[in-house]
């Protein structure tokens, strides 16, 4: 088959699915008012003098009341459907004077593929990109002077009748910065395809009946104290979820048929680019999960966000590229124009989409404040890196205060009422006698060393969450205005963050990172040691200008084992005092 073939099969599937999609609601319309029409027949039946006699009296007046109940519940249904808000994705917008370029692009995109241009563009903090249907009347109708509006994008045509509104380009911001300008074009062609389908009637109002219905789901789901209420949210939701169950299959083989046509119609846009950046498709989401879990998160959990994620995803990707012999010869293409310079501000964009990924993934504030403020990558060594160790090392030694360890102890101890290294290293290496673990240990966590391990999970677990109940809540706040973008959105706000980054750390993984702050503060207080930022791994302690990478190994022997041999030696070689008082936050 053609490639044209393809495309007419793919959107012929399409639309005989809409089709089917359509006559799901056709039917519970159907079914809605068949007890009216009944209620009809039996009240004309009593006027023409047919139909008499007690038992007709009584079957038209319990007809017609049903009737009535099942037209006002259907018409409840049906404006919930039609005005419930479809979940919208949190984006940054990019106006087409912040992106003229961008634009551009898009437009000439549109037209060698002969579809109907984006309404406008948006980014994502992700590595992914779609079209998304912003014109349910609960999102506001479009405005016809929007940049991006189908009739201002194809020409002034004033007496032109209106037309249905493209969907939004979504774009992942780490697209822009760490693709080059011909391979973002190849990577958005199968996507911006997907506006030709989108422009057709009854695909598009298969759409907004599933997405009503999901819509409705939700409401539903959101049941009040009022018995009644949650009598109707039950009944509107039962309806909801049968209608879905009925339309599932249907509205599934749709977007598979829209999604074959838009791709095989993309096949004409940069064919062979389109492998290469596919390549660059899957590193960048790699870089990117490093980046966030491994450099973002330690800054979020301590009130400051990177204020330039897309950026740092390059230098990780471009440390990658130097690491793993996979993805040698990616930074060669660097000197080639990244997709970012189709912004005009794109440090403003970076920084918008940085807030909202903190945002998403942590649930931080959406706007700047006392204990939510922005960090450079040049300041995130001693802004971030320095500050997690003291502070972890603080706890660390107030948890032994809690559970009555001694000071470190020796001719050597300069301070015997300073927290240092030595005292964490007497009180894990010394074994206790068995000893059932503490209760609010669980048997897998308990199994260290020593007991005493176990105990110090404990009390690090109790006074995280004592912080975390006394750490303001993260309200969503108001974005300062900078002038420089719009104001995202409103969405909604939901229990965050929405996408957790990773699980709650397991207690040998606790007790380590706490052990590990230790050691890195001795070294920079002892031994001119300095924090310092690994693109790929998070922060990092430097030692003579290196990357102290094999300190993990020996802190895990102390930690699980209970032997301080490999991290004794490990700190005469590197000429760190564990006997000298350590500056806690």
């Amino acid at each position: 088959m053609t490639g044209t073939g393809v495309v007419e099969a793919g959107a012929r599937t399409a639309r005989s699915r809409a089709l089917a999609v359509l006559r799901v609601r056709s039917r519970a319309l159907a079914a809605a008012l068949l007890p009216a029409a009944l209620a009809v027949i039996l009240f004309v039946g009593d006027s023409t003098g047919h139909l008499v006699g007690r038992g007709w009296d009584l079957a038209r007046w319990v007809v017609g009341v049903v009737a009535v109940v099942v037209l006002l519940l259907a018409a409840g249904v049906g404006l919930v459907v039609a005005r419930a808000r479809p979940a919208m994705t949190p984006t940054v917008p990019v106006s087409e004077k912040s992106a003229p370029d961008l634009y551009r692009l898009v437009r000439d995109l549109a037209d060698r593929l002969d579809v109907p241009a984006p309404s406008a563009i948006a980014l994502t903090p992700d590595c992914d990109s779609w079209l998304e249907d912003r014109t349910h009347p609960a999102h506001g109708p479009p405005s016809r002077e929007a940049p991006g509006d189908p009739d201002v994008l194809r020409g002034p045509a004033p007496a032109r009748p209106r037309r249905t509104a493209a969907p939004v380009l979504v774009i992942g911001s780490p697209f822009l910065w760490w693709m080059r300008v011909g391979e973002l074009r190849a990577v958005l062609a199968p996507v911006v395809a997907g506006t030709g389908p989108s422009a057709q009637p009854d695909i598009a109002a298969a759409r907004r009946f599933v997405r009503g219905l999901d819509a409705a789901v939700a409401v539903a789901s959101t049941t009040g104290r009022c018995p009644l209420s949650r009598s109707v949210c039950a009944g509107l939701g039962w309806v909801a979820r049968l209608l879905l169950r009925g339309c599932r299959e249907h509205a599934t083989e749709m977007e598979r048929g829209v999604a074959a046509a838009a791709a095989e119609r993309a096949q004409t846009v940069d064919y062979g680019l389109r492998i290469v950046a596919q390549e660059q498709v899957g590193l960048a989401y790699a870089g990117w999960d490093r980046l966030l879990t491994r450099v973002a998160l330690p800054a979020w959990r301590m009130g400051r966000w990177p204020s330039r994620l897309d950026a740092g995803v390059v230098a990780a990707l471009t440390e990658l590229s130097r690491r793993d012999r996979l993805a040698e010869g990616f930074a060669s293409r660097l000197g080639e124009r990244p997709a970012c310079d189709l912004l005009e501000e794109p440090g403003a964009v970076d920084e918008a989409a940085s807030l909202l990924a903190a945002r998403l993934f942590h649930g931080g504030p959406a706007g700047r404040g006392p204990d939510w403020s922005p960090v450079d990558w040049r300041e995130y060594p001693d802004e971030v890196v320095d500050r997690k160790w003291r502070t972890d090392a603080a706890r660390l030694h107030r948890v032994l205060d809690t559970l009555g360890v001694r000071r470190a102890s020796g001719p050597a101890v300069t301070d015997p009422h300073g927290p240092t290294l030595a005292r964490v290293l007497e009180h894990l290496s010394v074994p206790a006698p068995p000893a059932a673990a503490p209760a609010a240990v669980p048997d897998e966590e308990a199994d260290f060393g020593t007991e005493r391990g176990a105990a110090l999970v404990a009390g690090l677990s109790a006074e995280l969450a004592r912080e975390e109940a006394a750490a303001p809540a993260a309200h969503p706040t108001p974005a300062a205005d900078t002038g420089r973008l719009p104001a995202t959105p409103a969405w909604d706000e939901g229990p965050l963050p929405l996408f957790p980054l990773e699980p709650p750390r397991t207690g040998r993984e606790l007790l380590a990172d706490h052990v590990t702050a230790v050691v890195c503060c001795a070294a920079m207080d002892t031994a001119g040691a300095t924090p310092g930022l690994d693109w790929l791994d998070g922060p990092a302690l430097l030692i003579k200008g290196e990357r102290a990478a094999d300190l993990g190994p020996k802190v895990l022997a102390l930690v699980e084992n209970g032997d301080p041999v490999p991290l004794r030696a490990w700190l005469v070689d590197s000429g760190i005092r564990p006997e000298k008082p350590i500056r806690l936050v």
